[in-house]
């Protein structure tokens, strides 16, 4: 096992560098750069140095030399300071070559129009994201697994059938649409306001109690939580009960339920732990997937200031330290969870080696 984790930890670097690459590339052929978006601000705003002062220069992007839409009018000094400060007067390879070199260091630098590092930008806009990841992922385990395992035992069953039913609906519904139904039912909409419309906390939250603090808190994430769940319980339950059924099938289990052995031992003494494999192993990608991916849709109808308005915002205001620092690392984080799943696997069934197999 300690050789497959070293191959795969080593194929981290190339990918990681290709996935850079590619998007670095990418950003120096699409137009409206970091510092058009300054000129843009200075011709609607009038404030020249507003959004730009204390930016750093270890940061990439495209630019021309002095062409830039809305630069008319403005001194060639100017656009050239605009371009050291923004690190454009630098070739792209050197560009590249430096944010490399300081995201290998995760320096990750500081935002072009927020004056605040990127790390510390991530961190500030964390809880919201660990919030819709960690509870919605547990709660599709929690309800899915169990949901799953009793479709399997009943299956063909009405039970079966109209569980499978609602399974499909919820399915089909978009978070958005059940965010905004949720918003009109139970947040001041037509009908009733048992939740609040926006944030994790209460403006008191301070001076709340402990306990007044977690209930706090529940109240706050109970609806963009089960707008993000929504659609989670499909994929999952649906999962869990075709590898039961797989499993249930298999001769081992005919042999058990032969010597007499109670149908409850037979299902989570032997059937769980081979059907249960590739859902168990698959939560760590799963809750990255959740966590990091940010639902842009759902922070921005219960007013939640998370990854995915972030993401949105910097891709919007061509923030190039907050798009290429983020892509590094949640990338790599991406990268090793991949190799932790497969280490899963080997927990959940120590039977499978991947030593064995040629990678």
């Amino acid at each position: 096992m300690g050789a497959y984790i070293l191959r795969r930890m080593l194929l981290v670097i190339p990918t990681l560098l290709g996935i850079m690459i590619v998007n670095f590339v990418l950003t120096q052929f699409v137009p409206g750069g970091p510092i058009e978006q300054v000129l843009a601000q200075i011709e609607g705003e009038g404030d020249v140095f507003e959004g730009i002062a204390g930016t750093g220069s270890e940061t990439v992007g495209g630019g021309g030399e002095s062409d830039y839409a809305g630069a008319r009018g403005l001194p060639p000094e100017f656009i050239e300071q605009l371009e050291r400060e923004f690190g454009f007067d630098k070739p792209p390879l050197e560009r590249f070559l430096t944010m490399m070199w300081n995201y290998i260091q995760f320096d990750f630098g500081e935002s072009y129009f927020r004056s605040i590092s990127v790390i510390d930008l991530v961190l500030e806009k964390m809880p919201v994201s660990i919030t819709l990841g960690l509870w919605s992922t547990l709660i599709a385990y929690v309800v899915s697994i169990p949901l799953g395992i009793r479709k399997a035992v009943r299956d063909g069953t009405s039970f079966d059938t109209w569980t499978s039913g609602l399974i499909i609906v919820a399915y089909a519904i978009p978070g958005f649409l059940f965010a905004i139904l949720l918003l009109v039912l139970f947040a001041g909409g037509s009908y009733f306001q048992w939740f609040p419309l926006r944030g994790l906390t209460s403006d008191n939250w301070e001076q709340l109690s402990l306990f007044g603090k977690v209930v706090d808190y529940f109240w706050h994430i109970a609806l963009p939580v089960a707008a993000s769940t929504i659609s989670a319980f499909a994929t999952l339950t649906l999962l869990t009960k075709n590898s039961f059924l797989d499993e249930i099938k298999k001769q081992y289990v005919v042999t058990a339920k032969a010597k007499g052995l109670k149908e409850s031992r037979v299902l989570y003494g032997h059937v769980f732990r081979n059907a249960m494999l590739i859902v168990i192993a698959g939560f760590p990608s799963v809750f990255i997937g959740v966590f990091f991916g940010g639902s842009l849709i759902i922070e921005t109808i219960f007013s939640l200031d998370g990854l995915g308005r972030l993401g949105f915002e910097a891709a919007v205001a061509r923030d190039y330290p907050v798009i290429f620092g983020t892509l590094f690392f949640f990338g790599l984080i991406g990268l090793v969870v991949g190799i932790l799943s497969d280490m899963m696997y080997v927990f959940v069934d120590p039977r499978i080696d991947f030593e064995s197999r040629e990678t």
